[in-house]
């Protein structure tokens, strides 16, 4: 019983924590989401990320897709979950990585958004590019919040540098 009443004086504090974030106004317009989505995959090496804030910014079916090259050089591209892209980030960047938007294109009816989001890539906040490329990002407006639905992207490093349009 001692054990119990002292693993719940440990727990309980972490778990009050966790039920206090407010991640809300993350996702009450696109500029909000969109500023969630770099931040949060964001920062030094080691540092730890805020994945419940990242899978809050989802809806639970979303999906992440990168476009890029196999063996043999062709294209494919690789479906994720949003819980895949947290176990391959977690597992894989071992180095800092800083991404944020440079621009975007932007459209939307009813209850969706596309949003072409232009990245450029840091392993140093104030370091050189590693990489840019471009996000096509998906939302689904509901009635009093944003969700991405799917994010779809490619790199300049698959061989397509950005056009002047998409750097505006």
């Amino acid at each position: 019983m001692k054990k119990l009443i002292v693993l719940v004086l440990l727990v309980a504090p972490a778990l009050a924590n966790a039920q206090t974030k407010d991640y809300n106004s993350d996702v009450k317009s696109v500029d909000a989401i969109m500023h969630a989505l770099y931040d949060v995959i964001s920062g030094d090496p080691g540092a730890p990320r805020d994945w419940d804030r990242f899978r809050f910014l989802f809806k639970p079916d979303a999906k992440l897709i990168p476009s890029r090259k196999d063996d043999k050089g062709n294209f494919e591209l690789r479906t994720m979950t949003p819980e895949d892209y947290v176990q391959f980030f977690s597992s894989r960047i071992s180095t800092g990585f800083f991404e944020r938007e440079l621009s975007r294109k932007e459209d939307a009816f009813g209850t969706v958004v596309h949003a072409f989001s232009t990245y450029e890539t840091k392993e140093k906040k104030d370091g050189p590019v590693t990489n840019r490329g471009i996000n096509s990002i998906q939302l689904f407006k509901d009635k009093d919040r944003y969700y991405i639905v799917n994010i779809f992207w490619c790199a300049e490093s698959l061989g397509f540098p950005l056009p002047d349009k998409y750097l505006k």
